[in-house]
């Protein structure tokens, strides 16, 4: 509980601090520490002695966790990623007269795919993502114990198939463009039984071979990191104009694009006031571009949400390839609020379904 508070403020005090997030595109890297917890294990023993064995519920302690990516991102908010990661828990509990001691440790390699949520929440980009890959399960001093038996396990490694799914956010980092610190929480679980020898005391009955096979190993991550994109460049300021220069004439700051009723395509004029916003920005000193999305009444609140972001994904990609910098654009959507003429609900207003371009 104590860690997760402190998650919980930490990212509250970030907000302020943090860039507006972008899109992935390309190469990237990423890396996490934290907590790994391990719910209880089953632990089935035998051995050839009739009457020696049984089961027992390995508890299991908190212990750390470490992950490293290595990504490629499309752009559109996809990306995939392998991931090399590290687990550590120990065992140390007892119930009755069952006592349980040890460590296990994991290592291995996830392929995930992700999906960034881009301009849904402002300065913050939520994602999700599921992996699959191949885990080692080691177990180290591995015993189980009551009264009159011992039975420990041999060091020794499995391998098995391994799933997680992953939620998290990143929180890109000001004035370096590319960084951005994460939070997330990855289930990961192995795929089915492992099997490791040991022996087995018995008082009377001396020593004897002895078999664990162990199932459940589910796992709750929380890692803390970093993530870095590479290319990513800040907005180039334009040059100041040589001295005696006549300046230039006032440019507007400001322009509007219009969409087809339940549209998020551009049309041609479309396109040209994009251009056009594009080549003004060049001539004025700016530090960023806003693209804002707006809808008209007609459709639910909630689909007009999506809309609107569509529209201004769609307006920004345009003035990327006009050649203005992602990384000078923010993106938000408002839906069907805010309207340029106001209109009772379902009304299908064409001055309300826009995209404003707003050079800051």
């Amino acid at each position: 509980m104590n860690f997760r508070n402190a998650l919980v403020a930490a990212t509250i005090l970030g907000l302020p601090l943090a860039a507006n997030a972008q899109p992935i595109t390309g190469l990237y890297v990423g890396g996490g520490a934290g907590v790994n917890i391990m719910q209880d294990e089953d632990a089935k023993i035998s051995t050839p002695v009739p009457g020696r064995g049984g089961s027992a519920a390995l508890q299991t302690r908190v212990g750390p966790a470490v992950a490293i990516d290595l990504g490629y991102g499309l752009g559109n908010g996809l990306r995939a990623e392998i991931e090399g990661d590290y687990r550590y828990n120990t065992y140390n509990g007892s119930s009755g007269t069952v006592s349980t001691g040890g460590q296990e440790q994991k290592f291995g390699v996830m392929a995930n795919v992700l999906y960034d949520f881009v301009g849904v929440v402002p300065y913050v980009q939520p994602y999700v993502g599921v992996g699959a890959g191949y885990m080692w399960a080691q177990e180290r001093n591995l015993r189980v114990g009551v009264p009159g038996f011992l039975a420990r396990a041999n060091t020794d490694t499995e391998g098995k198939f391994a799933y997680q799914g992953i939620i998290g956010a990143a929180f890109p980092v000001p004035n370096a463009p590319g960084l951005a610190l994460t939070a997330d929480y990855r289930f990961m679980g192995l795929v089915g039984d492992r099997d490791y020898a040991g022996v087995a005391t018995a008082v009377p009955g001396g020593t004897t071979s002895a078999n664990f096979k162990l199932n459940n190993d589910f796992n709750h991550t929380i890692l803390i990191g970093f993530r870095y994109a590479f290319g990513a460049a800040p907005a180039p300021l334009p040059s100041a104009p040589p001295a005696g220069a006549v300046p230039p004439s006032p440019v507007s700051r400001s322009y509007l694009v219009f969409f087809d009723w339940d549209k998020a395509n551009l049309t041609d004029r479309a396109r040209q006031i994009v251009s056009e916003a594009a080549a003004n920005s060049t001539k004025v000193q700016y530090t960023r571009l806003e693209v804002n999305g707006y809808t008209d009444t007609s459709g639910t609140p909630k689909y007009n949400q999506g809309l609107s972001v569509r529209r201004a994904q769609a307006v920004a990609a345009e003035l990327v390839k006009d050649g203005v910098p992602k990384t000078a654009i923010t993106i938000q959507g408002f839906g069907e609020t805010h309207p340029l003429v106001p209109t009772g609900p379902g009304v299908r207003e064409p001055q309300n379904r826009r995209v404003e371009i707003i050079i800051k």
